[in-house]
């Protein structure tokens, strides 16, 4: 009876040993991942505290006291204090990100106040107004040093303390902030759904015939191999492209309601025809390069388990790419990062939520992605003439 169970045992160990991809998926991969997962993780979030912190900020102070010049000059080697009054114009500047400075305030006769001589005139403690725009993440470090450095001189004098009704301290309006947490957010979940559309399609068209054994039928058939890699890329692109169409519809009705945050609320958060477009082009892109790319790991495998198991790291860095956009300062400037494929699409989607949306950029991803799509059907057609590859058990 042992000699049974352990003879059991070295079958099922030689399987599993046996087959590499088993073992990658299973052993190695999980570990793998997770180190990049956190290491991605880790680097995003170290670059979102570093970031701007080289950028020179100028910090303009009105009623300078003595006291705090050294103390403000020796804050930060980037950030340059001038003495000179804050106007309204200068705040209204900070809101349209037409300047890159924090405005401090100082009431008069400051340090008077801070000896316990002014208070007892109004039995109000003088406030120090620090106006800043927190989408500027170069700003908002320096905001948060000259408020914690005014918080630790002492207790007879508030901070950012709203003298007025409607008065804000933070110029970041509410639609460049919802802009910035959907520019984040909404990327990541775009490329899943249609991922989703193609991982129920893709796989089974290639490795669902190689299962069934029709694929002889189709090889034999008196076509060229490339007008069949062609054919089985379009073919699932379009089926495929049904599921974009359909986020897309999903995506430009949900928007208007996700940004209003509820009836009879205008957060002035509104997007263009333009964004639309440059939105449901980069989509049908998206799926056509995902369909492609699957459809080449779909030839691979021997069947369609086993189709399934190889695109799912496939998914995986999909996932990945997806998650960039949260530790990051809105799309990138780069058109260069605009010919990786499946980033690329992640990068428009951002600056479209972002409203940042540059043409230069989607045509460069429209261009990149047919040309990755071209490659594809080179390389599934290689498949096709490929018996090893077409009849592997």
């Amino acid at each position: 009876m042992k000699s049974n169970t352990w003879t059991i045992i070295k079958k099922e160990f030689a399987r599993f040993f046996g087959d590499r991809q088993l073992l990658f998926t299973t052993v190695i991969m999980p570990g793998l991942l997770i180190y990049i997962i956190y290491s991605l993780m880790g680097s995003g979030i170290q670059s979102m505290v570093t970031e701007g912190a080289n950028e020179v900020v100028t910090m303009r102070v009105e009623n300078m006291p003595a006291s705090m010049a050294p103390v403000f000059s020796a804050m930060d080697s980037s950030l340059v204090v001038v003495e000179q009054p804050v106007t309204e114009a200068d705040i209204a500047m900070l809101e349209d990100k037409e300047l890159n400075a924090v405005l401090v305030r100082f009431p008069d006769r400051f340090e008077e106040a801070v000896a316990g001589m002014q208070v007892a005139d109004s039995g109000v403690l003088p406030n120090v107004e620090i106006y800043y725009n927190s989408t500027n993440n170069a700003a908002s470090r320096v905001y948060m040093a000259v408020s914690a450095t005014l918080g630790n001189i002492g207790r007879t004098f508030t901070v950012n303390v709203p003298q007025s009704e409607g008065q804000r301290f933070d110029q970041a309006s509410d639609e460049s902030i919802g802009a910035m947490i959907w520019g984040k957010i909404l990327p990541m979940l775009i490329m899943m759904m249609l991922f989703s559309g193609v991982m129920a399609i893709a796989p089974s068209s290639i490795a669902g015939e190689k299962e069934r054994g029709t694929i002889a039928t189709l090889l034999v058939t008196p076509m060229k191999r490339s007008e069949l890699a062609l054919g089985k890329i379009v073919s699932l692109s379009a089926i495929a492209l049904l599921s974009g169409i359909s986020s897309f519809v999903g995506i430009a009705l949900s928007l208007p309601k996700m940004v209003g945050m509820g009836e009879g609320v205008d957060l002035g958060f509104h997007y263009t025809t333009s964004d639309y477009v440059a939105l449901l082009l980069v989509i049908l892109a998206s799926v056509l390069i995902m369909a492609s790319a699957v459809s080449l790991l779909s030839a691979l495998a021997k069947d369609v388990k086993n189709a399934g198991t190889m695109v799912t790291p496939f998914m995986l860095v999909v996932m990945l790419a997806g998650l960039l956009p949260m530790f990051q300062n809105g799309a990138s400037e780069n058109l260069a990062v605009y010919l990786i494929p499946f980033y690329n699409s992640i990068e428009v989607m951002t600056a479209v939520f972002s409203h940042e949306l540059s043409w230069s950029a989607v045509i460069v991803t429209l261009a990149s992605d047919v040309v990755y799509t071209g490659m594809a059907v080179w390389g599934l057609t290689r498949m096709f003439n490929s018996e090893k590859v077409m009849f592997s058990k």
